[in-house]
């Protein structure tokens, strides 16, 4: 059985670092959800799930975000999820993290002064937490691998 992997990762510099992802997660069955329904179309990807989008400051955006997020994991039932962020697919990596699934969140290249909202609460709610920026990485919670760019 292959694995699943749902990719989660909001518009603009999020889909572009996990469009970088892509060549790896080929080998897996991946689905892939983001905030703008052009996105997946321009990089020819056929199946794929738009979130609505949100921030802090969007309460009923980000209630509906969440809902969102929930119902696309308990639909498509990933063995791993994957973001490089922002709040949709931290939705994503807690919806994940309910139904047992591995979750990797990698915080954004351009958080290079400190940790992103969501990347901060990833360090406790997802499996594996990393950023991309070595001077951020405090005892192995975000852990620092390299950098996608």
């Amino acid at each position: 059985m292959m694995t699943k992997v749902l990719a989660a990762a909001s518009a603009g510099g999020h889909w572009e670092q996990m469009m970088l992802l892509r060549p790896t997660l080929e080998q897996f069955q991946v689905h892939f959800a983001t905030t703008l329904a052009d996105l997946p179309k321009r990089a020819g990807i056929t199946d794929a799930t738009i979130l609505p989008d949100c921030n802090q400051d969007q309460v009923f955006n980000s209630l509906r975000c969440l809902m969102a997020a929930a119902a696309l994991v308990l639909r498509f039932r990933p063995d791993v999820v994957i973001s490089t962020g922002a709040a949709p697919g931290f939705f994503c990596i807690l919806a994940g993290r309910l139904i047992g699934a591995r979750t990797l969140w990698i915080d954004s290249v351009a958080n290079a002064e400190k940790l992103s909202m969501c990347g901060k609460l990833s360090r406790y709610f997802s499996s594996h937490c990393v950023t991309q920026w070595e001077h951020l990485a405090q005892d192995g919670r975000p852990a620092y691998i390299g950098n996608l760019l």
